[in-house]
């Protein structure tokens, strides 16, 4: 038999820690929403070519851009830095 435990902890932090984890978790939306909007830009080209194929203008969708993934993001991540103050 399968059992679960939980903890549960209440911190207390300072104000200097609450600035580093509000700083965080600002960094951490800022790399989630900008990878998610390349992803979005690409799923966009995608649905634009099938498109195109269904009306005719293209005999195939040939197109066969890459999802992100967790790997291409993680090497880009030192690129992302140069570009933005974090």
């Amino acid at each position: 038999m399968l059992v679960n435990k939980a903890l549960k902890f209440r911190i207390y932090p300072n104000k200097k820690q609450i600035e580093l984890i509000n700083k965080t978790i600002g960094c951490s939306r800022f790399v989630f929403n900008f990878f998610l909007g390349k992803q979005k830009e690409k799923d966009a080209h995608w649905y634009i070519v099938e498109e195109m194929r269904q009306n005719g203008q293209l005999s195939a969708n040939k197109w066969k851009g890459k999802f992100l993934n967790k790997y291409e993001t993680v090497k880009s991540l030192p690129e992302l830095k140069k570009h933005y103050s974090f």
